[in-house]
């Protein structure tokens, strides 16, 4: 495919078919994501490729206390999992409330394949670990490459969803692949063919996010 519609056709999947996805594909699709930039070129990434059913399903159930408060923030006219504004949702409560939301982590041991996306954090640069604020800087060495993979997989005829959910329930997913505690769990890829391709998706113009010489300054137009 064209790499620029790769890029406007990639959509975060959530829905597949049961057809498998052969190691071979797999294999091409992180032959060509390795590619990835990282700092200093560090290569600091780690991608583990779970098939097991029951370790699937596990990770699914791993999700879930976090998707339920990401739920029952949003119903709060909340912006999900905010760092800056303090939530007034009670987080253990909301771990009791069932959800209907994106039922695809309760049956994710139907997802063909699952790919968790770690990060070694005594390899990358944390340029910002001094800051009073959440840390955002390390994930510019590892998102780059999930991100060539999901684009990758769309470009085999593919599709994944690129999750963070999962990094909330870190120290059990630690526990459960076998990882250290400086691998940090950066995201979990649902991938397989997906039951219907979206070839028009929904952006804010450039205008709407790209302005000039300031943060405060005129959008940026041609």
């Amino acid at each position: 495919m064209d790499l620029y519609d790769v890029m406007r056709t990639t959509f975060a999947a959530r829905e597949f078919t049961d057809d498998p996805v052969p190691d071979e594909v797999l294999h091409r699709i992180f032959d060509n994501a390795r590619f990835a930039p990282s700092g200093g070129n560090r290569q600091g990434q780690k991608v583990i490729v779970v098939r097991d059913a029951e370790r699937k399903k596990q990770l699914g159930l791993l999700c879930e206390p976090a998707l339920r408060i990401y739920d029952q923030q949003r119903s709060a006219g909340e912006s999900p999992w905010n760092s800056i504004v303090p939530s007034k949702v009670d987080p253990e409560a909301a771990k009791q409330i069932p959800t209907e939301a994106l039922p695809m982590f309760r049956a994710m041991d139907k997802v063909p394949v699952v790919l968790i996306v770690v990060v070694n954090l005594k390899v990358v640069a944390s340029m910002d670990k001094e800051l009073d604020r959440v840390g955002v800087i390390s994930g510019g060495s590892i998102y780059p490459l999930a991100w060539n993979i999901i684009l990758s997989a769309r470009n085999e005829g593919y599709g994944a969803a690129l999750t963070t959910l999962i990094a909330s329930a870190e120290p059990q997913v630690q526990e459960l692949l076998n990882l250290e505690s400086h691998e940090a769990v950066a995201a979990l890829l649902p991938l397989g063919k997906p039951v219907k391709q979206l070839t028009k998706l929904k952006r804010v113009p450039v205008e709407d996010f790209v302005v000039t010489e300031t943060g405060d300054g005129a959008p940026f137009e041609v």
